[in-house]
Protein backbone atom coordinates (compact mmCIF):
# COMPACT_ATOMS: atom_id res chain seq x y z
CA UNK A 1 0.00 0.00 0.00
CA UNK A 2 2.59 2.41 1.12
CA UNK A 3 4.17 2.09 -2.33
CA UNK A 4 1.52 3.06 -4.22
CA UNK A 5 1.49 6.19 -1.74
CA UNK A 6 4.42 7.36 -2.38
CA UNK A 7 3.62 6.54 -6.10
CA UNK A 8 0.59 9.15 -6.10
CA UNK A 9 2.44 11.60 -3.80
CA UNK A 10 5.27 11.46 -6.90
CA UNK A 11 2.64 11.48 -9.73
CA UNK A 12 0.65 14.38 -8.04
CA UNK A 13 3.54 16.79 -7.51
CA UNK A 14 4.41 15.87 -10.93
CA UNK A 15 1.06 16.99 -12.12
CA UNK A 16 0.80 20.09 -10.40
CA UNK A 17 4.63 20.72 -12.18
CA UNK A 18 2.70 20.30 -15.65
CA UNK A 19 -0.32 22.36 -14.67
CA UNK A 20 2.52 25.02 -14.14
CA UNK A 21 4.22 24.92 -18.26
CA UNK A 22 2.76 27.49 -20.36
CA UNK A 23 2.31 24.89 -23.33
CA UNK A 24 0.20 23.10 -20.93
CA UNK A 25 -2.00 25.68 -20.28
CA UNK A 26 -2.31 26.97 -23.86
CA UNK A 27 -3.08 23.50 -24.70
CA UNK A 28 -7.76 23.07 -23.41
CA UNK A 29 -7.55 19.37 -23.82
CA UNK A 30 -4.18 18.16 -22.09
CA UNK A 31 -5.06 20.46 -18.99
CA UNK A 32 -8.48 19.03 -18.74
CA UNK A 33 -6.86 15.58 -18.62
CA UNK A 34 -3.94 16.71 -16.39
CA UNK A 35 -6.74 18.64 -13.69
CA UNK A 36 -9.23 15.64 -13.91
CA UNK A 37 -6.20 12.95 -12.89
CA UNK A 38 -4.85 15.90 -10.35
CA UNK A 39 -8.46 16.21 -8.26
CA UNK A 40 -8.34 12.31 -8.27
CA UNK A 41 -5.07 11.93 -6.54
CA UNK A 42 -5.48 15.28 -4.06
CA UNK A 43 -7.47 13.23 -1.57
CA UNK A 44 -5.42 10.68 -1.51
CA UNK A 45 -2.53 12.46 -1.54
CA UNK A 46 -3.87 14.66 1.56
CA UNK A 47 -4.72 11.85 3.42
CA UNK A 48 -1.41 10.20 3.05
CA UNK A 49 0.19 13.40 4.60
CA UNK A 50 -2.48 13.25 7.52
CA UNK A 51 -1.12 9.54 7.79
CA UNK A 52 2.79 10.59 8.11
CA UNK A 53 1.97 13.42 10.51
CA UNK A 54 0.19 11.10 12.72
CA UNK A 55 3.50 8.62 12.39
CA UNK A 56 5.89 11.06 13.11
CA UNK A 57 3.82 12.23 15.86
CA UNK A 58 3.35 9.11 17.57
CA UNK A 59 7.05 8.17 17.18
CA UNK A 60 8.14 11.49 18.88
CA UNK A 61 5.32 10.77 21.70
CA UNK A 62 7.52 7.41 21.55
CA UNK A 63 10.99 8.24 22.08
CA UNK A 64 10.34 10.90 25.02
CA UNK A 65 8.25 8.36 26.74
CA UNK A 66 11.20 6.30 26.39
CA UNK A 67 13.94 8.58 27.05
CA UNK A 68 12.05 8.79 30.59
CA UNK A 69 13.08 12.40 33.10
CA UNK A 70 9.32 13.29 32.24
CA UNK A 71 7.71 14.93 35.72
CA UNK A 72 4.31 13.21 35.85
CA UNK A 73 1.64 15.87 34.24
CA UNK A 74 4.10 16.16 31.29
CA UNK A 75 4.47 12.52 30.67
CA UNK A 76 0.82 12.37 31.15
CA UNK A 77 0.30 14.94 28.22
CA UNK A 78 2.80 12.72 26.05
CA UNK A 79 0.80 9.20 27.06
CA UNK A 80 -2.29 11.39 25.72
CA UNK A 81 -0.45 11.99 22.73
CA UNK A 82 0.95 8.54 21.74
CA UNK A 83 -2.43 7.07 22.24
CA UNK A 84 -4.39 9.68 19.69
CA UNK A 85 -1.67 9.19 17.16
CA UNK A 86 -1.70 5.72 16.74
CA UNK A 87 -5.79 5.34 16.65
CA UNK A 88 -5.32 8.33 14.35
CA UNK A 89 -3.19 5.67 12.57
CA UNK A 90 -5.59 3.29 12.27
CA UNK A 91 -8.77 4.90 10.91
CA UNK A 92 -6.54 7.02 8.58
CA UNK A 93 -4.92 3.48 7.50
CA UNK A 94 -8.78 2.21 6.72
CA UNK A 95 -9.35 5.52 4.75
CA UNK A 96 -6.50 5.18 2.87
CA UNK A 97 -7.17 1.43 1.87
CA UNK A 98 -10.41 2.93 0.12
CA UNK A 99 -9.25 5.33 -1.42
CA UNK A 100 -6.69 2.92 -3.04
CA UNK A 101 -9.51 1.10 -4.58
CA UNK A 102 -9.64 1.19 -7.89
CA UNK A 103 -12.16 3.76 -9.37
CA UNK A 104 -14.42 2.87 -11.74
CA UNK A 105 -13.70 4.64 -15.23
CA UNK A 106 -16.99 6.02 -15.97
CA UNK A 107 -17.86 7.03 -12.92
CA UNK A 108 -16.90 10.54 -14.41
CA UNK A 109 -19.64 10.04 -17.11
CA UNK A 110 -23.26 11.26 -18.11
CA UNK A 111 -25.64 8.60 -17.61
CA UNK A 112 -28.69 7.45 -19.63
CA UNK A 113 -31.48 6.00 -17.62
CA UNK A 114 -34.56 3.79 -18.91
CA UNK A 115 -37.46 3.15 -17.02
CA UNK A 116 -39.88 0.41 -18.19
CA UNK A 117 -43.12 -0.50 -16.67
CA UNK A 118 -42.99 -4.05 -15.57
CA UNK A 119 -45.79 -6.44 -14.43
CA UNK A 120 -49.19 -4.60 -12.93
CA UNK A 121 -50.73 -3.07 -16.42
CA UNK A 122 -51.78 1.11 -15.51
CA UNK A 123 -50.49 0.62 -12.16
CA UNK A 124 -47.01 -0.45 -13.24
CA UNK A 125 -46.99 2.41 -15.47
CA UNK A 126 -48.02 4.81 -12.97
CA UNK A 127 -44.69 3.72 -10.76
CA UNK A 128 -42.26 3.59 -13.84
CA UNK A 129 -43.62 8.02 -13.80
CA UNK A 130 -43.26 8.20 -9.85
CA UNK A 131 -39.71 6.52 -10.21
CA UNK A 132 -38.78 9.02 -12.92
CA UNK A 133 -40.46 11.83 -10.86
CA UNK A 134 -37.90 10.49 -8.16
CA UNK A 135 -34.70 10.73 -10.20
CA UNK A 136 -35.80 14.12 -11.64
CA UNK A 137 -35.87 15.29 -8.19
CA UNK A 138 -32.64 13.44 -6.84
CA UNK A 139 -31.15 15.01 -10.15
CA UNK A 140 -32.07 18.72 -9.44
CA UNK A 141 -30.43 18.43 -6.03
CA UNK A 142 -27.54 17.85 -7.39
CA UNK A 143 -27.36 20.75 -9.76
CA UNK A 144 -27.52 17.65 -12.53
CA UNK A 145 -29.26 18.14 -15.98
CA UNK A 146 -31.49 16.03 -17.40
CA UNK A 147 -32.57 15.72 -20.95
CA UNK A 148 -35.52 12.78 -21.95
CA UNK A 149 -34.62 11.15 -25.12
CA UNK A 150 -37.92 9.13 -25.87
CA UNK A 151 -41.04 8.64 -23.42
CA UNK A 152 -44.30 6.65 -23.73
CA UNK A 153 -46.69 7.73 -22.38
CA UNK A 154 -50.19 6.19 -21.19
CA UNK A 155 -53.52 8.14 -20.75
CA UNK A 156 -53.85 7.44 -17.39
CA UNK A 157 -50.41 9.82 -16.93
CA UNK A 158 -48.25 6.92 -16.68
CA UNK A 159 -44.82 6.20 -18.69
CA UNK A 160 -44.49 2.70 -20.47
CA UNK A 161 -41.39 3.13 -21.06
CA UNK A 162 -38.70 6.56 -21.20
CA UNK A 163 -35.06 6.81 -22.10
CA UNK A 164 -33.51 10.27 -20.27
CA UNK A 165 -29.93 11.44 -20.19
CA UNK A 166 -28.31 12.64 -17.37
CA UNK A 167 -25.46 15.37 -17.58
CA UNK A 168 -23.51 15.84 -14.14
CA UNK A 169 -20.46 15.81 -12.28
CA UNK A 170 -20.72 12.15 -10.82
CA UNK A 171 -24.04 10.84 -12.02
CA UNK A 172 -22.89 7.46 -12.70
CA UNK A 173 -20.91 6.91 -9.14
CA UNK A 174 -24.56 7.40 -8.09
CA UNK A 175 -26.87 6.15 -10.06
CA UNK A 176 -25.04 2.95 -11.05
CA UNK A 177 -26.52 1.29 -7.98
CA UNK A 178 -30.12 2.22 -9.32
CA UNK A 179 -30.01 -0.54 -12.14
CA UNK A 180 -32.10 -3.66 -11.59
CA UNK A 181 -35.92 -4.66 -10.42
CA UNK A 182 -38.05 -2.15 -8.27
CA UNK A 183 -41.06 -3.18 -6.81
CA UNK A 184 -44.07 -1.16 -5.55
CA UNK A 185 -47.03 -2.07 -3.31
CA UNK A 186 -49.69 0.33 -2.92
CA UNK A 187 -53.47 0.63 -3.35
CA UNK A 188 -53.87 1.91 -6.85
CA UNK A 189 -55.55 5.02 -7.88
CA UNK A 190 -57.71 2.62 -10.04
CA UNK A 191 -58.59 0.35 -7.80
CA UNK A 192 -61.62 0.64 -5.89
CA UNK A 193 -61.99 -1.55 -3.40
CA UNK A 194 -59.00 -0.37 -1.07
CA UNK A 195 -56.79 -3.64 -2.06
CA UNK A 196 -53.05 -3.26 -1.74
CA UNK A 197 -51.20 -4.59 -5.47
CA UNK A 198 -48.07 -5.05 -6.22
CA UNK A 199 -46.36 -3.94 -9.57
CA UNK A 200 -42.88 -3.21 -10.93
CA UNK A 201 -40.80 -1.97 -13.23
CA UNK A 202 -37.12 -2.20 -14.17
CA UNK A 203 -34.64 0.36 -14.33
CA UNK A 204 -31.22 0.32 -16.69
CA UNK A 205 -28.56 2.78 -16.04
CA UNK A 206 -25.89 3.10 -18.83
CA UNK A 207 -22.79 5.40 -18.81
CA UNK A 208 -22.75 7.78 -21.43
CA UNK A 209 -20.26 6.78 -24.30
CA UNK A 210 -18.51 9.21 -26.73
CA UNK A 211 -17.45 8.71 -30.04
CA UNK A 212 -13.83 8.00 -29.64
CA UNK A 213 -14.72 5.27 -26.72
CA UNK A 214 -16.40 3.02 -29.49
CA UNK A 215 -17.27 3.72 -33.58
CA UNK A 216 -20.37 2.81 -34.75
CA UNK A 217 -20.26 1.78 -38.33
CA UNK A 218 -22.86 3.60 -40.55
CA UNK A 219 -23.34 0.08 -42.85
CA UNK A 220 -24.89 -1.71 -39.66
CA UNK A 221 -27.20 1.14 -38.73
CA UNK A 222 -30.84 1.35 -40.45
CA UNK A 223 -32.01 4.87 -40.12
CA UNK A 224 -35.73 5.73 -40.24
CA UNK A 225 -37.94 8.65 -39.48
CA UNK A 226 -41.64 9.38 -38.29
CA UNK A 227 -43.76 11.82 -36.66
CA UNK A 228 -43.38 11.91 -33.10
CA UNK A 229 -46.70 11.30 -31.03
CA UNK A 230 -47.45 11.35 -27.55
CA UNK A 231 -50.21 9.53 -25.05
CA UNK A 232 -52.99 7.93 -27.27
CA UNK A 233 -51.52 8.57 -30.58
CA UNK A 234 -51.66 12.73 -30.13
CA UNK A 235 -49.12 14.31 -32.75
CA UNK A 236 -46.79 16.26 -30.72
CA UNK A 237 -45.08 17.00 -34.06
CA UNK A 238 -46.52 17.52 -37.68
CA UNK A 239 -43.04 16.61 -39.20
CA UNK A 240 -41.01 13.35 -39.37
CA UNK A 241 -38.57 14.26 -36.68
CA UNK A 242 -38.40 11.25 -34.64
CA UNK A 243 -35.60 8.79 -35.72
CA UNK A 244 -35.44 5.41 -34.91
CA UNK A 245 -32.05 3.58 -35.20
CA UNK A 246 -31.86 -0.45 -35.94
CA UNK A 247 -28.44 -1.55 -35.41
CA UNK A 248 -28.50 -4.85 -38.08
CA UNK A 249 -25.72 -6.95 -36.52
CA UNK A 250 -27.31 -7.43 -32.96
CA UNK A 251 -31.17 -6.04 -33.78
CA UNK A 252 -30.93 -3.60 -31.08
CA UNK A 253 -33.41 -0.67 -31.82
CA UNK A 254 -32.94 2.97 -30.18
CA UNK A 255 -35.69 5.49 -30.96
CA UNK A 256 -35.39 9.46 -29.98
CA UNK A 257 -38.56 11.75 -30.24
CA UNK A 258 -38.24 14.72 -27.64
CA UNK A 259 -36.57 17.08 -29.48
CA UNK A 260 -38.04 18.93 -32.61
CA UNK A 261 -35.26 18.96 -34.42
CA UNK A 262 -34.42 15.78 -36.52
CA UNK A 263 -30.69 15.98 -35.98
CA UNK A 264 -30.59 16.44 -32.51
CA UNK A 265 -32.90 13.46 -32.23
CA UNK A 266 -30.82 11.37 -34.26
CA UNK A 267 -27.48 12.80 -32.24
CA UNK A 268 -29.48 11.81 -29.06
CA UNK A 269 -30.56 8.60 -30.48
CA UNK A 270 -26.84 7.33 -31.64
CA UNK A 271 -25.27 8.23 -28.49
CA UNK A 272 -28.03 6.01 -26.53
CA UNK A 273 -26.91 3.28 -29.39
CA UNK A 274 -23.63 3.90 -29.14
CA UNK A 275 -23.84 3.54 -25.03
CA UNK A 276 -25.57 0.02 -25.18
CA UNK A 277 -23.50 -1.54 -28.09
CA UNK A 278 -20.51 -0.62 -25.74
CA UNK A 279 -21.83 -1.80 -22.58
CA UNK A 280 -22.40 -4.96 -24.40
CA UNK A 281 -19.41 -5.83 -25.83
CA UNK A 282 -17.83 -4.66 -22.61
CA UNK A 283 -19.69 -7.57 -20.87
CA UNK A 284 -18.31 -9.77 -23.48
CA UNK A 285 -15.02 -8.53 -22.81
CA UNK A 286 -14.92 -8.60 -18.89
CA UNK A 287 -17.33 -11.38 -17.96
CA UNK A 288 -15.24 -12.44 -15.30
CA UNK A 289 -14.64 -8.92 -13.64
CA UNK A 290 -18.34 -8.07 -14.26
CA UNK A 291 -19.67 -12.10 -12.33
CA UNK A 292 -17.01 -10.56 -9.59
CA UNK A 293 -19.03 -7.19 -9.41
CA UNK A 294 -22.27 -8.41 -9.44
CA UNK A 295 -21.77 -11.23 -6.59
CA UNK A 296 -20.29 -7.56 -4.35
CA UNK A 297 -23.31 -5.44 -4.48
CA UNK A 298 -25.90 -7.16 -7.27
CA UNK A 299 -25.77 -7.38 -10.92
CA UNK A 300 -28.42 -4.42 -11.68
CA UNK A 301 -30.05 -7.17 -14.11
CA UNK A 302 -33.46 -5.90 -15.19
CA UNK A 303 -35.27 -9.40 -14.20
CA UNK A 304 -33.16 -8.96 -10.08
CA UNK A 305 -35.57 -7.10 -7.50
CA UNK A 306 -33.06 -4.70 -5.75
CA UNK A 307 -36.03 -2.79 -4.27
CA UNK A 308 -39.71 -2.94 -2.72
CA UNK A 309 -41.91 0.13 -1.99
CA UNK A 310 -44.25 -0.58 0.44
CA UNK A 311 -46.76 2.68 0.99
CA UNK A 312 -48.51 0.77 3.37
CA UNK A 313 -46.09 0.25 5.68
CA UNK A 314 -44.24 3.55 4.84
CA UNK A 315 -40.18 1.93 4.12
CA UNK A 316 -38.35 1.48 1.20
CA UNK A 317 -36.36 -1.54 1.71
CA UNK A 318 -32.99 -2.53 -0.22
CA UNK A 319 -32.97 -5.91 -0.76
CA UNK A 320 -28.68 -5.80 -1.21
CA UNK A 321 -28.49 -3.95 1.84
CA UNK A 322 -28.91 -5.61 5.85
CA UNK A 323 -30.02 -5.14 9.11
CA UNK A 324 -31.01 -1.41 10.10
CA UNK A 325 -29.39 -0.54 7.23
CA UNK A 326 -31.44 -1.49 4.25
CA UNK A 327 -35.10 0.62 5.28
CA UNK A 328 -35.83 3.84 4.84
CA UNK A 329 -38.63 6.32 4.69
CA UNK A 330 -40.87 6.01 1.81
CA UNK A 331 -41.65 10.01 1.54
CA UNK A 332 -38.20 11.13 1.45
CA UNK A 333 -36.92 8.29 -1.08
CA UNK A 334 -39.60 8.84 -3.56
CA UNK A 335 -39.14 12.56 -3.01
CA UNK A 336 -35.79 12.58 -4.13
CA UNK A 337 -33.62 12.04 -1.00
CA UNK A 338 -31.50 9.33 -2.75
CA UNK A 339 -28.08 9.85 -0.70
CA UNK A 340 -29.04 8.38 2.68
CA UNK A 341 -29.56 4.95 0.41
CA UNK A 342 -26.88 5.52 -1.95
CA UNK A 343 -24.09 6.07 0.62
CA UNK A 344 -25.07 2.96 2.33
CA UNK A 345 -25.15 1.27 -1.06
CA UNK A 346 -21.16 2.58 -1.72
CA UNK A 347 -20.24 1.96 1.70
CA UNK A 348 -21.92 -2.33 0.99
CA UNK A 349 -19.66 -1.80 -2.21
CA UNK A 350 -16.48 -0.40 -1.14
CA UNK A 351 -16.65 -3.20 2.15
CA UNK A 352 -16.96 -5.86 -0.29
CA UNK A 353 -13.88 -4.93 -2.30
CA UNK A 354 -11.59 -4.21 0.45
CA UNK A 355 -12.61 -8.22 1.35
CA UNK A 356 -11.66 -9.35 -2.07
CA UNK A 357 -8.90 -7.12 -2.20
CA UNK A 358 -7.73 -8.95 1.30
CA UNK A 359 -9.03 -12.58 0.01
CA UNK A 360 -6.45 -12.35 -3.08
Amino acid sequence: MFEQLSGAQERYQAINDRLMDPNVVSDPKQYAELMKEYKNLTPIVEKYCEYKKATADMEEAKMMLEEGGLDKDFRELIEEQYETSKKDIEVISEQLKILLIPKDPNDDKNVIVEIRGGAGGDEAALFANSLYRMYSMYAESKGWKIDVANVSETELGGIKEISFVVEGNGAYSRLKFEAGGHRVQRVPVTESGGRIHTSAATVAVLPEVEEVDFQLNPNDLKIDTYRSSGAGGQHVNKTESAIRITHIPTGTVVECQDERSQYKNKDRAMQILRSKLYEAEQARQHAAVASERRSQIGSGDRSERIRTYNFPQNRVTDHRLSGDNKNFNIQSIINGNLDPLIDCLVTADQAAKLQAQTEA
